[in-house]
């Protein structure tokens, strides 16, 4: 009795607070604790919403399905009976998604910190240049900019038209090739950089001067000021960058999903995991592998984070002199 009045007297104690609480915690338990619980569920199952009736638990048969070719399987009987063949685009979304996170996510940050380098010079005007190099990030996530982007790119599209205006010949279509779709792409990320930008223009704003006048008196040049006390005080700011850009690499989907056409480009070269995911759950209505397929996207992206935080310690300084 004594346990459950103190309970009692700390809530009353605490009403307030919980009552503010309560919208975002009810938030939380509603459209986001139990939607992954549930699609946690659904990736262990062959959920078809055409036919939730026929729901079976199918254990680890959506995992087979996506890792199957790794074993040289084409098909494989699940613990219903059912037989289930592998997912022959699977490795193939992986294999894209991956290169295109491990291209244009270090491309975009050091051109993203170049350019906040020149911005934090004494410039006319220069408030007016960061407003500008920032409003590729406001518009590169939407349809308007990747229909853009699109035209600008196919055969006969002003790059196109700008490069035979400089004397070349025989241009591929640049959307159309797969070999060269999945990087108008990674240029298409690169050219949203303002984000990086401003964060690192912040984190060079905060770099003492004296720093670079002593090491000036020393003998140091610009490029050994640059790699001596630019990037030791900015590794805090890259990692920030790093992990939050690559986070959203991984959950790229506008852009492949309009310039590619909707199913990945020409060969699936621009066949990124969440455009697979979403054809998987929408267009084929596998909602059971789809969940399951972004389960594994979220452990990728977790053992990634994790990754370049653990290894941090190596290179990012604190300034504790550790």
């Amino acid at each position: 009795m004594r346990k459950a009045s103190g309970i009692l007297k700390f809530l009353k104690r605490n009403a307030a607070g919980y009552m503010f609480l309560a919208p975002w915690l009810v938030g939380f338990l509603v459209l986001t604790l139990y939607p992954m619980a549930y699609s946690l569920w659904l990736g262990f199952t062959n959920y078809n919403f055409t036919k939730p009736d026929a729901t079976q638990f199918i254990g680890f048969g959506n995992y087979l399905k996506m890792f199957g070719p790794l074993f040289g399987l084409s098909e494989f009987t699940a613990s219903t009976g059912e037989v289930m063949r592998v997912d022959p685009y699977y490795l193939k979304s992986l294999s894209v998604t991956f290169t295109y996170v491990f291209v244009s996510v270090p491309l975009k940050l050091t051109f993203a910190l170049a350019v906040a380098m020149l911005m934090n010079q004494k410039l006319r005007g220069v408030g007016f240049y960061r407003a500008v190099y920032y409003i590729p990030t406001l518009l590169g996530g939407s349809v308007a900019i990747a229909v853009l982007w699109r035209k600008l790119f196919e055969k006969d599209g002003l790059v196109n038209l700008f490069l035979g205006m400089l004397g070349f010949t025989n241009l591929p279509g640049w959307i159309t090739n797969p070999k060269y779709a999945l990087w108008t792409l990674v240029l298409l990320t690169v050219w949203q950089f303002g984000s990086s930008m401003i964060i690192f223009l912040a984190g060079l704003k905060q770099i003492p001067q004296e720093y670079y006048e002593a090491a000036a008196v020393d003998g140091a040049n610009k490029v050994r000021q640059f790699f001596s006390i630019t990037i030791p005080l900015l590794s805090p700011v890259i990692l920030f960058n790093l992990v939050m850009q690559m986070i959203g690499a991984f959950q790229a989907f506008t852009q492949a999903y309009i310039i590619g056409g909707g199913r990945g480009g020409v060969l699936n070269s621009t066949l990124f995991y969440t455009l697979h995911l979403y054809i998987q759950g929408w267009a084929y209505r596998e909602l059971g592998y789809a969940s399951a397929m972004a389960w594994v996207l979220l452990l990728v992206i977790g053992v990634l984070t994790a990754i370049v935080l653990r290894t941090s310690n190596l290179w990012v300084s604190y300034g504790t002199g550790e």
